[in-house]
């Protein structure tokens, strides 16, 4: 009961019987916003396993620089591509690699070097763990 109720009740502005019958009406109301938001926080940590879509990465093999913009689409497309630069000239992969440095940055995504001259272009929805260490001597395959 609360303190205006009761000095309301004090001064027989207001019936005892009407006081306990709204009290009880607002702990009904109270008890049902609590079971809804409790309801609504157990959802959100349900995440269904089959509600997401496959995945398609892109392998790209530009042939010039005008080809970047083709992978920047896709990647803002949310789709992760890999480039391998071994068609383009030495000076125009810098390039390349540079413009597409600027995109995955823009975008939260991330490129990681994954062979000589490839590298993986990834949005902010796909995480790459891990690393693959570029071998300097060429020699252990040929052993």
């Amino acid at each position: 009961m609360g303190v205006m109720n009761k000095f309301m009740n004090f001064l027989g502005l207001q019936e005892e019987e009407e006081v306990v019958e709204r009290e009880r009406v607002v702990e009904q109301v109270e008890e049902h916003e609590t079971n809804t938001a409790e309801q609504r926080r157990n959802k959100g940590n349900i995440v269904s396993i089959h509600s997401q879509k496959n995945v398609r990465v892109v392998l790209l093999e530009p042939k010039s620089y005008e080809d970047t913009q083709e992978i920047a689409d896709h990647l803002r497309s949310r789709r992760p591509v890999v480039v391998n630069l071994h068609l383009v000239r030495s000076d125009q992969a810098t390039r390349i690699v540079d413009f597409l440095s600027g995109t995955v940055y823009a975008l939260n995504g991330s490129i990681s070097k994954i062979g000589p001259n490839i590298f993986l272009c990834t949005p902010d929805t796909v995480e790459i763990h891990g690393s693959i260490s570029e071998i300097l001597n060429h020699d252990v395959y040929s052993q």
